[in-house]
């Protein structure tokens, strides 16, 4: 069966489900609440269910869409974008694509807005849907520069488009215009509405209304551990705003702790009453993040009408509130991704794939790659189909069936950060049969192993990459299940404090090839992503 990758893998492949944050009696719960390269959260709330988005950058389908009843557990429903007609990422380099999206809820219709970066090419649009469980409309493109979009649905009627300054105004800051949310036309021309605390790269605006009060949130100081989040009020949603004076209302700039970077918030209401933060944080270890920017969550009181997060202390990983909306955990889907007729919606690739390339035979529990001669050094799409790392110690495991393939053809198991930085072990069918060998790049720099022949039954190998803070070990796994480590390279080398950028480890099969006369599909099974101890 071909893998459709035209609708979100929600209608037909079960939810992914972030299940058992939830410690205590619903007041104990645990960050990140999305864990793994999910940064700039939004959230929108409709009656008693809250939906979630992140960015997504340079991988497909694009703005992850998560669903939660109790704001710690959320269970991934699929994409807001999943269609090339709603986002090419064609040539796209890595941590472009996709920037910061916002969700807004009006009149029962849902918004999602946001950025997308083309070689330096900055385009802001919308999509929308009734039905959030559904698909997602063609874009509708705003006519107003900078990043990180977001939309207000203002008391009068009328609806504002905000964003930041960068490249195009004089001034860094929020600006803001009236637009027709029907066909997004501009009505009025972009103003500066708010130049934010004074702090580095102020970007990500989003305004909220509560009482007689509109609220205007920035994150300033850099994505990284100067990162902030920063408030002013107005009674209009035009201005002028006054800057709150306990500015900023969110930081860890200036702490040793282990969450750090905490910024680019988003304030809003659940459905008792309680108001809350979402927000971005880093995970560091070793003094350095290899997972990406993720998830958080927090409470926030009102004092003289102005937020106070967590009643101004930091966050931690294990937070207690009063709060807290009854637990509801989803049920945790243990079935084998590759035996469904769709892959879960945590499965994503490297810009738009090829679909022909792509086969799931649920019958067999097996996923087939052809292979291509674009590899995971290009600025392309690779046969590569992966999911976020979302814990600092991993056993990843997939067998692959290289019978039917033709010599030259390499079946593997790649740990990838970008073009530049990323480490795979790999299968290649010879003459003599299957060999292993691990292949790494750091930078302009690149090896790999010699290839060990493997005693391979039928033709199948059992690969394995552990990923831990200190070391990332690849190799093969004999039948009786002890591993043989061929390569490894210090984690470091895999994290953003060196390959720079904005994402995270993404891991998964991987089929390439060595000539065009070498094509082949090559079968992975049994993929596993277990915690160490």
């Amino acid at each position: 069966m071909a893998l459709n990758l035209s609708r979100r893998a929600m209608l037909a492949a079960p939810a992914l489900a972030l299940a058992g944050p939830v410690l205590g009696q619903g007041r104990t719960y645990r960050n990140p609440i999305v864990p793994g390269f999910y940064p700039d959260p939004s959230i929108a709330r409709r009656g008693e269910d809250y939906f979630l988005v992140n960015s997504s950058f340079e991988y497909f389908p694009g703005v992850p869409l998560w669903h939660s009843r109790d704001l710690t557990n959320w269970r991934q429903i699929g994409h807001c974008l999943t269609r090339v007609s709603q986002l090419d990422l064609r040539d796209t380099r890595a941590s472009d694509g996709i920037y910061a999206p916002t969700l807004r809820v009006s009149g029962g219709r849902m918004y999602m807005s946001t950025t997308v970066n083309h070689r330096g090419a900055l385009r802001n649009f919308f999509v929308w849907t009734d039905d959030p469980f559904g698909d997602w409309s063609e874009p509708v493109w705003i006519d107003q520069g900078g990043i990180d979009p977001s939309l207000l649905f203002a008391e009068n009627g009328e609806a504002y488009w905000l964003g930041n300054g960068t490249r195009w105004a004089p001034v860094r800051g929020a600006y803001q215009s009236r637009v027709d949310i029907r066909t997004g036309q501009r009505l009025t021309t972009p103003k500066l509405i708010w130049e934010g605390s004074g702090g580095a790269y102020p970007e990500g605006p989003r305004m909220f209304r509560r009482g007689g009060y509109y609220y205007l949130i920035l994150a300033e100081g850099g994505t990284y551990e100067g990162h902030m989040v920063t408030i002013a009020r107005s009674r209009s949603p035009e201005g002028p705003f006054e800057p709150c004076p306990s500015n900023p209302i969110l930081t860890h700039r200036s702490l040793m702790n282990p969450v750090r970077a905490t910024g680019h918030a988003d304030l809003f209401e659940d459905h008792r009453g309680a108001w809350w933060a979402v927000f971005l944080g880093i995970r560091y270890t070793r003094e350095m993040h290899f997972i990406g920017r993720e998830t958080f969550l927090a409470p926030v009181t009102w004092r003289d009408d102005w937020p106070v997060v967590n009643g101004g202390r930091p966050i931690g990983e294990t937070m207690t509130v009063e709060q807290a909306l009854p637990a509801h955990p989803w049920p945790e889907d243990r079935r084998d991704p590759f035996a469904l007729s769709r892959l879960p919606p945590d499965w994503v690739h490297v810009r738009n794939p090829i679909a022909a390339n792509y086969r799931l035979e649920p019958e067999t529990a097996t996923l087939r790659l052809q292979t291509r001669g674009v590899t995971l050094r290009d600025e392309a799409s690779p046969s590569f189909v992966g999911r976020r790392l979302v814990r600092h110690r991993s056993a990843i495991t997939v067998e692959v069936d290289l019978a039917q393939a033709k010599p030259g053809a390499i079946g593997g198991l790649a740990a990838r950060m970008n073009e530049r930085h990323h480490l795979a072990v790999l299968a290649t069918m010879t003459s003599d049969g299957p060999r292993v060998s691990v292949a790494r790049h750091v930078g302009d720099l690149g090896d790999e192993t010699a290839p060990t022949p493997v005693p391979a039954s039928s033709g199948r190998v059992k690969l394995i990459l552990e990923i831990t803070p200190a070391l990332t070990r690849a190799g093969w796994i004999r039948p009786d299940g002890s591993p043989v480590w061929l390569g490894q390279l210090d984690t470091r080398y895999l994290s953003t404090e060196v390959s720079e950028g904005y994402t995270g480890l993404v891991c998964g099969p991987y089929a390439v090839e060595t000539s065009a006369a070498a094509r082949s599909w090559i079968g992975f099974s049994g993929y596993r992503d277990q915690a160490l101890d």
